[in-house]
């Protein structure tokens, strides 16, 4: 009886068992990374510099699969579903957005998935067409509130963070303008330039080579401090805006929810330590992506917090829910 009972506990302790060891031995094979977003996106640039250097340091390659469309809600969706066992992970810039935006999600934002870490954040760029003559950040303002509503803005699409950063802009500074959605940033920004919009918010990656070629005038970032590329430009906070002006607009990795604590731990580990690496630093520099460090529990309350300041945006903005 008592081997009988001894070997029925092993039985019941054997999935558990072999679920440790299996944690313990991860990686051994391929590793799927999947950016709900296009290819060039600054979520697929993200996940590519740093994971492929995440491989690297595991031995074991790391394959980054585009899966658009519908605002992120599907490629998200396929790795919340998966197996939690660390083979399939997550590199998003907009799980907070897409929560507080699309009101039937397939997935919970909040109970799917595990934040691991971010991989870095971007400042958002103030721009406006130079004839437009607006100086400063203050002067744009100045005309928002002059004439309730007469200022419109362009966007990469609803739910964009372009959208997003405009809209916090816009609350903050406590100014009415219309909203000119797109199918992207280049075309948004090309209806500033041609002076169709009054300005957008956008990254320096579709923004800086038009305001180098004066096509464009940054009036302010919308972030913490200045960027490195273009250190003359001030934030929003320092432009008169309170602080609630700044959006932020990061990516981060998240891996399905029951993936055991020990691969969380050792993702999170393992992306400090690519994200530490000369090679990656500079790649990202030159992207404008500042380092954005936290330890794995930081890294998921401010993504929590971040998920509920953003559904209050919406509400406040009066943004349409999909």
């Amino acid at each position: 009886m008592i081997r009988r009972r001894a070997l029925s506990l092993a039985l019941l302790l054997a999935p558990f068992a072999l679920s440790v060891a299996s944690a313990q031995d991860w990686p051994t094979r391929t590793i799927t990374v999947i950016v709900p977003l296009g290819a060039g996106s600054a979520s697929d640039i993200l996940a590519r510099v740093v994971m492929e250097q995440v491989g690297r340091q595991l031995g074991q390659n790391v394959i980054v699969e585009n899966r658009p469309g519908a605002g992120g809600t599907i490629g998200a969706n396929m790795a919340a579903k998966a197996a939690p066992d660390g083979y399939t992970i997550l590199v998003y810039g907009a799980l907070a957005s897409a929560h507080a935006l699309f009101s039937k999600l397939p997935y919970d934002s909040v109970n799917d998935v595990i934040p691991v870490a971010s991989l870095g954040q971007q400042p958002l760029v103030v721009v406006v067409s130079p004839a437009r003559g607006y100086r400063t950040l203050a002067d744009l303002v100045a005309a928002g509130k002059a004439k309730p509503g007469a200022l419109n803005y362009s966007t990469a699409g609803v739910g964009s963070a372009s959208h997003f950063g405009a809209e916090r802009l816009r609350a903050s500074a406590g100014f009415e303008a219309q909203h000119i959605p797109f199918k992207g940033a280049a075309e948004a920004v090309t209806d500033v330039v041609a002076e169709r919009s009054d300005f957008s918010v956008q990254l320096p990656a579709t923004t800086l080579p038009l305001i180098k070629d004066g096509k464009l005038a940054a009036l302010a970032v919308s972030a913490q401090k200045r960027t490195s590329l273009m250190p003359e430009v001030p934030t929003t906070v320092e432009a008169g805006l309170p602080a609630n002006s700044v959006y932020p607009f990061y990516s981060g990795a998240y891996l399905p929810a029951k993936t055991p604590r020990e691969i969380v731990d050792k993702l999170a580990a393992e992306i400090g330590k690519a994200l530490r690496e000369p090679a990656v630093q500079s790649r990202l520099a030159t992207l404008g992506v500042e380092p954005m460090p936290m330890s794995q529990p930081e890294f998921a309350k401010f993504v929590h917090e971040d998920i509920d300041a953003n559904v209050a945006l919406v509400k406040a903005a009066k943004i349409p829910t999909q």
